[in-house]
């Protein structure tokens, strides 16, 4: 069985709707490495689009699922519930950087944690109205869809969307947009298309994941929330890609420590490599819903609900937020040492491991996704796994598994450079 005949048979098989960036199908994993159907080695900075802050197959994870394995699989906790999903719940409202009571609520996929957060929101204001930001990423769903703030390819051909949903500007300095004037698209949705005691949230994330590893600046956030009580309307962060020790913390939120969010969403590394999400918030809004308003077949599967208990084991045992730091603070020195060398190189934008350079071509200075293309091309021709993002596709963010070796870890770094050096 080779990757070409796989890839045939895909291409009969499946959709083409259905995107697929590798050429080759994996075997076996272990950690930060991959391996396809013909042998081949690859370093894994991908780690499943951030699902893997703890490595593929972590000893502990496949302990704990296995374990749950000889018990049961599904009973759907809304009619048998169990223990493991009232205990990581308790876990999970220990950690977010939420004061006083809050509660917990699981489902399988980060698309299903933000429209379930919406609908929490609604419930709890009895408003209709959500805002989130150019650049968004929230899900493929149709709620979720209206709230991503990027067109291709997640929206083509796929309208109408729901209504009362709006898109602000989010803080980007390198592309023109201050803090301040980011304030004030908020201030012009109010006056030219909702009212603002019409909105029932203002969703965003506190590190764009696919809009490029964005970092919202503090006094943004400071001021979002200002905004948030003066008018009543709860602020929800989507952690689902910065969440679980990414940004060197737990959570992207415990970096502004004088901002509190009322609710935030979590998947991706959450479980470790199996379908888990939730909703975190405070007990007050999370109450809002009648009892039945919340769920679903899967939501909370005890299989991802065990593996996501090792999970919380693993990032304290590890000490992962401190490696995330370590880790991201050395990739950042090495693409900030190669701007000398690759004039292609606009930024260098880090927040623990939560790292990303964007490239422009060097003679126009506007963005290339041609550059950032070949950057990963040669990459991969020697073994290094990269995903591209931005809104102009001219942005490569690393997701290395947290875990990984340090000695593969500078072996990758060595790829890389090599690779930016190139173009």
């Amino acid at each position: 069985m080779t990757n070409a005949e796989l890839n045939q048979r895909r291409q009969q098989a499946t959709p083409r709707g259905i995107g697929v960036m590798c050429n080759f199908f994996a075997e076996r994993a272990e950690n930060a490495t991959l391996w396809d159907v013909e042998g081949r080695e690859y370093i894994d900075f991908a780690a499943g689009i951030a699902v893997l802050n703890t490595g593929h197959r972590h000893a502990k994870i496949i302990e704990a699922v296995t374990r749950q394995l000889t018990q049961f699989t599904h009973t759907a906790y809304q009619i048998v519930p169990y223990e493991s999903y009232v205990s990581l719940a308790e876990k999970i409202n220990q950690r977010v950087p939420i004061a006083g009571p809050c509660k917990t609520a699981f489902f399988s996929t980060g698309a299903e944690a933000v429209e379930n957060a919406v609908k929490i929101a609604r419930a709890h204001t009895g408003r209709p109205g959500v805002i989130a930001f150019g650049g968004a990423f929230h899900g493929r769903t149709f709620m979720t869809m209206a709230l991503t703030g990027k067109v291709a390819p997640y929206k083509l051909g796929f309208g109408p969307f729901p209504g009362q949903v709006f898109h602000a500007r989010y803080p980007n300095a390198l592309h023109g947009v201050s803090t301040e004037e980011a304030l004030a698209s908020l201030e012009t949705l109010f006056k030219t298309d909702i009212d603002p005691k019409q909105v029932a949230a203002i969703i965003l994330e506190p590190v764009q994941g696919e809009g490029g590893f964005n970092i919202a600046p503090a006094d943004f956030m400071r001021a979002l929330r200002e905004l948030c009580d003066r008018h009543g309307i709860l602020m929800i962060a989507d952690e689902v890609q910065a969440g679980f020790a990414r940004t060197g913390e737990m959570f992207a939120m415990e970096h502004y420590p004088d901002v509190e969010v009322d609710l935030l969403t979590m998947a991706k590394s959450l479980a470790g490599g199996l379908p888990l999400s939730a909703v975190a918030g405070k007990a007050e809004v999370m109450d809002a819903p009648a009892p039945g308003g919340l769920g679903g077949t899967y939501a909370g599967n005890p299989l991802a609900l065990a593996a996501a208990h090792a999970v919380l084991d693993i990032i304290d045992g590890e000490r992962l937020c401190e490696r995330s730091r370590r880790l991201g603070s050395e990739l950042a020195e090495v693409l900030n040492g190669l701007k000398t060398e690759c004039a292609a190189i606009a930024e260098v934008r880090a927040l623990g491991s939560m790292v990303a350079v964007e490239l422009n071509d060097p003679a126009t200075g506007q963005p290339s996704a041609e550059l950032t293309r070949l950057v990963q091309q040669k990459a991969l021709e020697n073994g290094l796994l990269l995903l591209s993002c931005g809104t102009y596709g001219n942005v490569i963010r690393f997701l290395y598994p947290l875990t990984i070796p340090d000695a593969q870890f500078k072996r990758a770094l060595a790829i890389l450079s090599d690779a930016l050096k190139a173009i």
